[in-house]
């Protein structure tokens, strides 16, 4: 054992490059995400056919081909065709491409769930569409979206390690590169569970603040100075009682 962790203390480095490679892979794949899915998923609720059509079409493509596949595609057949891609970047848009078609179905799923007299409540204050979309619906939509989209976050990270596939040098790639040095499978593997989870944990803190932050505010939680005060609030406090 003590052999290993030697072992693992000379990687060290490299499985930091590694966590890095990850990170970006990660956040690169969640903000195209997060674009594509509020495109689609607005395109989706559309009042014209075609809009919806191609909306529901792109969508239903990436969700049924699978993420390995596309990820190929994208590195090992497009430069076949001509287009030569970084790895990075081949990693970044097809984890883009494919969370962001499951994220289209979050966002749609929420603003459909959004009560019609909150509508009907715009309509009749004369707003406009964006007005409606910008200051009435979405903020109530996106208090909705932020726990699926927070499960899609997680999910992506861990899609993240299909890109040692394409010579990427990522979290896994390196985990792997651990296993071969020390021999042990379960000591090198045990070390890339325990990396994943922290880097897992850490995004679910952020997306929790989030979530946090807009409950707030609509008025239907706490605000994010009560969530991370260090002490409790006493009664009347909140209210200037006793001061």
């Amino acid at each position: 054992m003590g052999e290993n962790f030697d072992t693992f203390l000379d990687a060290w480095p490299r499985i930091q490059e590694g966590i890095l490679t990850t990170i970006y892979l990660t956040l690169g794949g969640a903000a195209l995400a997060f674009v594509l899915a509020l495109l689609l998923g607005l395109a989706a609720g559309n009042k014209y056919v075609l809009v919806r059509g191609v909306s529901r079409t792109i969508v239903e493509f990436f969700r049924g081909t699978s993420l390995l596949v596309q990820l190929f595609w994208l590195f090992y057949v497009l430069p076949l065709l001509g287009f030569q891609l970084e790895a990075m970047f081949c990693g970044i848009l097809a984890l883009g491409l494919n969370y962001g078609a499951y994220g289209a179905e979050v966002v749609r799923g929420s603003i459909a769930a959004v009560p019609a007299t909150q509508w009907e409540g715009a309509v009749a204050l004369n707003f406009s569409p964006w007005q409606r979309l910008h200051r009435i619906i979405f903020p109530q939509a996106w208090v909705q979206m932020l726990p699926p989209l927070n499960n899609l976050l997680i999910q992506l990270l861990k899609g993240s390690a299909l890109a040692s596939f394409v010579l990427l040098q990522d979290l896994t790639y390196q985990i792997e590169q651990l296993r071969r040095g020390t021999g042990d499978t379960v000591f090198a593997f045990g070390i890339g569970l325990v990396l994943y989870f922290c880097i897992a944990y850490v995004l679910t803190l952020v997306m929790n603040l989030l979530e946090v932050r807009a409950k707030s505010r609509l008025g239907a939680g706490p605000s994010m100075r009560e969530v991370l005060r260090l002490r409790p609030e006493r009664p009347g406090e909140s209210i200037g009682v006793g001061r």
